[in-house]
Parts: structure tokens; C-alpha cells; sequence
């Protein structure tokens, strides 16, 4: 938290706690002379300047060469090319979104004089065999190296001059011609350079064919931020309403009515653009005009914003970050309670100055309960928490909050209401059923778990087993014990014990079809559980008495026990 206050102040008051360094030139270097006219100048990245401006003339601080240019990186390429054979001064500004632009020392670098004259050009708008132009388009082409300046001819027929003659351009790379070209025609431009040795020479025209005029585009509207609106972040998205006719837009944003300071005529071809990082607490104007290969937009108005006092993101350029004073909060979107616990209380983890907590009824009414770290809360329902940090600028105390809306409901150990067995294809699968007001998960034989939100458990292993069900809240665990007997075949469903020599014995028979089976004990028990006989699996079996006494006619049942301890339950009839 101090080191987001920290970097919070030194962007709003513009403190630098170390003196800024200026870059050295990269090239051309300082004093270097033979310079080609279409270098391009590059200098050193400083750390912490976010972009740079650069001028050039031809006396230190000078302008006349270029009036300053904005610069994204650490190299600008001149459009229009060098003077020939000219001592020019480069001065590099390096710009700074929160405290005053440093303008460094200007280096100097001499061009190499004129050999030759210069070379023909090429048109780029409209390129040659174009078709379709509008009659009000502007003419523009290509720059060439060691030119001065450029003589523009229009014509209606081939190296025609009678719409514009031999027009002296000076040293631009377009031309906005003060008239309409003819509708629906050919026309056939020729654009020659030239310089102090003289002019190029056979230069050819190029052609293209207009169409009907078309009007200008209609003025936009911006969308966000909306005019007079305040309290706007300081890295907004600007967006505006898009032109249907409009090729792109051009952007200006100052710090006055009349300034260019933030953005000079950006062109954009969407209708909308992020801004990084303005100043806090200031009020911003912006002009957006569409244009087409009609011209622009006439009459657009000027609207304006005001950024917040703000509790950020501000860029830190040390990180390349973004640092807000708005807490970070880490909370759930539900808590539970146990019913029948009481009251729950809720402590705030979080690292912040202040804390606020909000009951939100069925109409979205929001209610204060507590302004502390603490809340005790004694009903279900919708609530909100907010965790805040303050800061102070221009004299006021600044709130900065987070929060978050929950759900605090309630829970309750389950009651296990009934194991269901399954079986497919030979597989036991035991299916859970459960009541209660709460979030269970399962589990088997472990109270410890692992647990699954899955209340069926597949391939189970006949024999006894424990079903463990959890609520997820805490509540409790509810178990109940469940016991799946195997069957095995070779156990007579009856037998008669009269002294025929017929079936007079009861014993396990191993079937042919299945592996063998090797049982430690068999038990016989009556129908009310009352143990009567154990035997052997290789004794010849029971004859239906106890004790010399015959027993009567009826169902009497059997527990056999496996060498692996796997308990055989079933049960046969003794007929007299």
C-alpha cells in the first residue's frame, strides 16, 4: 500500500526523485558531415519516457526543417527527406503524461551536396489506371530523393496540361486542387521533381478515371467519454459513432480549446482508439472529423471530459505497469452456515484502510450493517462487501473501493436415506440416496475420503461396506453400513432326507462350469436364526437332524465362509 501511495504521489505532483538523463544521438552523430538526405535520425531509449518529439532547423532549438513531430520510438525518418549540403540541428523533447517535458541539447550533422538531379515520381493517390475517383480527390505521390520541390500538370488528355499547368507544388508530396476535376472523365497527371541542378526529365503521366462526385461525410457524434462528462478514467477507450460514408477520422485532443497538445490531427479508420494514461484532475477537448476522398467534415463541434480524481491505474514506467490504490480483495461468492449454530461472523483478510458490509433485500435496497473488518450475520440472503483505501489529492480525501456481492445460505448434515444396489453384466454398483438442505459429496470405506460429488459407486466388491456422506460446508458426516452377499452356485436348493439313499444329504456340490471353490466353514441356521449345524465341504453334509433329533419340513438358511473370508449367504428346503 505505501509504495502504490508512493508512486500515486510522484505522479501527481510531477516529483522526480533522480535527474533525467538526456539521450545521445545514435546517428547521425554530432558533427558528422556527408549525411545521405533520406536518413533516418535515431537516438538512444531513455528509461521512464514514455515517447519523444523531435524538431529540426537550421539553428539550435530551430524548427524551420520540421516543426515538431511526435515519436513512438527512438527513430524518426523524415517524409519530405534533408536539404542538400545543410549544417541541421536535431532537438529531441522527451515527453512525459505527468510532469513537464524536458527539451535536451541540440546535435548538429551536415547533408551531402547535390550530384544529380532527381529522378521521376510515382502517383500514390490516385495510383495509375484507377477508375472511379471522386472528382474532389486530392493528388499525392511518392518523395524522391534529392528533390526540392515537385511541378504538378492535370490534363483531359495524354501530358495534358489545361486543367493545371506546370503547377509549382513547392516541397509537398500532395496536392489539394482548388477546383473540381471533370466528372466521369480521364485524367492524366504528370508530376515532375526537381532541384537546383535542375529538373527530371522524362517523366511520363499517369492516369486515372472520376466518377460522379460524391459529398463530404457528415460530422460524428462521440459516444464515450460524452460531452461535459466527468470523473473519466485516465486510460479511457474513446469511441465515437462511425460515419457510413467516412474512410477514417482525424483526431485532435488539447489541454485548451484551440491546443493540439495531447494528439495533432491522429488519423484513425476505426471509430474508436485507447489513450494511455492523461493527467488527473484536468479537462480534456477533442475534435474528431471524418474524412473521405471528398475532403473532411465540415463544422464539427468540439466536445470535452474531465479525467478523475483518480485512484488510478496510473502507469508506473519503472515496471511498465499499471497501480491502482483500489484494494485487491479475495472473497467468495458464497458462504455457508450450519443451521442451528447461531450467528456466523465473517473477518476480512484483506489489506485495506476501511471495510463496509451491505444486507441487499428483494428489491436491491442495500442496508450498512457493519463498518468494521468484522461482520455477524443472522440471516440468509444476498450481501455486499466493500474494502476501501483513501488517498489525498488536491486537498480532499479520495475513497478507493473494492467489493463484491455474496450469498450467505445454509447448511445441514445429511441423512442417508437408503443404499441402492445395482448389477450389470456381473458389476455391483451401490447408488446413494440423500436428504438434507446442503452441498454433499461421497465417499467409501474411508471416512477420510477420497470424496466425489458422485453418488454412485461402480464395481463394488460384494460384502460389507461403509458409505460416508459430507456436506461441503462443514456440517457433518452422516455413514451407514451396507452389506451385499455373494451367491455362488452348487448349493441344492432342497433335499430329502427319508432314507432312500435318494438326496438324502445337504452339501455344497462344485460346479463344472466355475473355478473351485475351497469354503472354511458352512453354517445352517433355522428361519428364526437360530444356529443348528456347521460342516465340512468334504463331510458328506447334513441330514436334517440335531442332536439324533429329525427336524421338520420347512426353509432352514446357510452362511458359507470362503478362504478369503467372503461370506456366501443363502438359503434351500427340507422336504420329509
Amino acid at each position: 500500500m505505501l509504495n502504490r501511495l508512493y508512486v500515486l504521489l510522484v505522479l501527481l505532483m510531477g516529483i522526480s526523485t533522480y535527474a533525467q538523463e538526456c539521450p545521445n544521438m545514435l546517428f547521425p552523430a554530432d558533427g558528422v558531415t556527408n549525411i545521405p538526405l533520406d536518413a533516418t535520425i535515431d537516438w538512444e531509449t531513455v528509461d521512464d519516457v514514455p515517447s519523444y518529439n523531435i524538431t529540426l532547423g537550421t539553428t539550435p532549438g530551430g524548427d524551420d526543417i520540421l516543426t515538431s513531430q511526435f515519436a513512438s520510438s527512438s527513430s524518426y525518418t523524415p517524409a519530405l527527406g534533408l536539404p542538400a549540403n545543410t549544417t541541421i540541428y536535431v532537438t529531441i523533447t522527451l515527453f512525459f503524461f505527468d510532469k513537464p517535458n524536458i527539451t535536451c541539447p541540440s546535435t548538429s550533422f551536415t547533408t551531402e551536396p547535390l550530384t544529380a538531379i532527381p529522378d521521376c515520381t510515382q502517383l500514390t493517390n490516385p495510383s495509375d489506371m484507377a477508375v472511379d475517383v471522386n472528382p474532389n480527390t486530392n493528388i499525392s505521390w511518392n518523395y524522391v530523393y534529392g528533390a526540392e520541390g515537385y511541378r504538378l500538370s492535370l490534363g483531359t488528355t495524354p501530358g495534358g496540361a489545361e486543367l493545371l499547368n506546370n503547377f509549382d507544388v513547392q516541397n509537398t508530396l500532395t496536392y489539394n486542387p482548388t477546383f473540381e476535376l471533370p466528372a466521369e472523365s480521364t485524367i492524366y497527371a504528370t508530376v515532375v521533381p526537381y532541384n537546383s541542378l535542375g529538373a527530371a526529365m522524362g517523366c511520363t503521366y499517369q492516369e486515372f478515371t472520376t466518377r460522379a462526385p460524391s459529398a463530404l461525410p457528415d460530422c460524428t457524434t462521440i459516444i464515450y467519454p460524452q460531452n461535459g462528462e466527468t470523473n473519466v478514467p485516465l486510460s479511457p477507450f474513446l469511441e465515437w459513432s462511425a460515419v457510413s460514408d467516412a474512410t477514417g477520422y482525424i483526431v485532435t485532443i488539447g489541454t485548451t480549446p484551440a491546443g493540439s497538445d495531447i494528439l495533432e490531427e491522429g488519423t484513425f479508420y476505426t471509430n474508436s482508439t485507447p489513450v494511455v494514461n492523461f493527467e488527473p484532475n484536468k479537462t480534456f477537448f477533442i475534435t474528431i472529423v471524418p474524412f473521405n476522398d471528398a475532403g473532411r467534415a465540415e463544422g464539427c463541434t468540439q466536445t470535452s471530459f474531465t479525467t478523475l480524481l483518480g485512484c488510478g491505474p496510473y502507469l508506473d514506467f519503472d515496471t511498465g505497469e499499471y497501480v491502482t490504490i483500489n484494494p485487491e480483495i479475495d472473497f467468495p461468492d458464497t458462504i455457508s452456515t450450519c443451521e442451528n449454530e447461531g450467528p456466523l461472523t465473517i473477518v476480512s483478510t484483506d489489506e485495506a484502510e476501511g471495510f463496509r458490509w451491505y444486507r441487499i433485500d428483494q428489491f436491491g435496497n442495500e442496508t450498512l450493517i457493519s463498518s468494521n473488518r468484522e461482520v455477524t450475520i443472522t440471516e440468509n440472503g444476498q450481501y455486499r462487501y466493500e474494502a476501501y483505501n483513501t488517498v489525498n489529492q488536491s486537498g480532499n480525501t479520495i475513497e478507493c473501493p473494492s467489493s463484491k456481492i455474496f450469498e450467505v445460505v445454509s447448511s445441514e448434515i445429511p441423512t442417508i436415506d437408503g443404499i441402492r444396489p445395482e448389477s450389470f453384466n456381473g458389476n455391483l454398483s451401490l447408488v446413494v440416496n440423500v436428504s438434507g438442505n446442503g452441498d454433499y459429496e461421497y465417499a467409501i470405506d474411508h471416512i477420510d475420503g477420497p470424496y466425489t460429488d458422485n453418488n454412485t459407486f461402480e464395481n463394488i466388491a460384494p460384502g460389507n461396506h461403509t458409505i460416508y456422506v459430507r456436506d461441503k460446508n462443514g456440517c457433518g458426516i452422516a455413514e451407514k453400513e451396507f452389506t451385499q452377499n455373494l451367491t455362488v452356485e452348487g448349493f441344492p436348493k432342497f433335499f430329502t432326507p427319508n432314507g432312500d439313499n435318494i438326496n438324502d444329504y445337504w452339501q455344497f456340490i462344485q460346479p463344472k462350469s466355475s473355478e473351485p471353490v475351497l469354503f472354511r466353514s458352512i453354517r445352517i441356521f433355522d428361519r428364526y436364526g437360530t444356529f443348528l449345524k456347521q460342516i465340512s465341504q468334504y463331510s458328506q453334509g447334513w441330514d436334517g437332524t440335531v442332536q439324533g433329533n429329525r427336524l421338520p419340513s420347512g426353509d432352514y438358511w446357510f452362511v458359507a465362509v470362503n478362504d478369503s473370508n467372503q461370506q456366501f449367504k443363502g438359503h434351500f428346503t427340507l422336504k420329509r
